[in-house]
């Protein structure tokens, strides 16, 4: 089998079908006789990084995505109708909230570069104007064949209520 390794910064062993080659960390491989490319991660991108983050929602942000989206529904943006809904308050909007995994995908894990290809998501709890949320993003799977990556997407509000969960699946930037 012949293995070529392309961009050296820093070394790290690097095993493949029993043979082993110093390259850099995330490193491109060039299997000639099966003819794919394959990324590797080792020491970088592992089943289990995390990356997480805290964010308390303004007035302000929600009328901005309210701008910015169109969505203009007045349980987002009035007082009287959110008192009278079944959440008895106005509440952030929910793509609002989801959208902080786009950041933490695109930003930290796996970083700049990252190319989203899918996400679902399943809305469990209200966020209100003035909560905390805690949104983290964990690598379940990495693919062998190709630099895909699915992440389980989750957010949490004050004592651990879930408030969106769900799956992402992305393309980790190239090396």
């Amino acid at each position: 089998m012949f293995l070529r390794c392309r961009t050296a910064r820093f070394f790290a062993p690097q095993w493949r079908n029993g043979v082993v080659a110093w390259c850099h960390a995330k490193t491109e491989f060039f299997n000639r006789k099966a003819g794919y490319r394959e990324v590797l991660m080792a020491g970088t991108l592992k089943v289990g990084n995390r990356a997480v983050l805290t964010k308390t929602f303004s007035e302000e942000e929600v009328c901005s995505f309210a701008d910015l989206s169109g969505d203009k529904n007045p349980l987002h943006l009035d007082n009287k109708f959110g008192a009278a809904s079944v959440f008895g308050r106005r509440i952030v909007h929910g793509m609002l909230v989801a959208g902080l995994f786009s950041g933490l995908i695109g930003m930290e894990l796996p970083g700049p570069g990252s190319i989203y290809l899918g996400q679902n998501l399943v809305f469990r709890a209200p966020v209100f104007i003035g909560d905390t949320v805690t949104v983290s993003v964990e690598i379940t799977k990495i693919r062998p064949d190709k630099p895909i990556i699915t992440l389980q997407t989750l957010c949490v509000k004050g004592a651990g209520t879930v408030v969106i969960e769900g799956e992402a699946v992305v393309k980790a930037p190239a090396a």
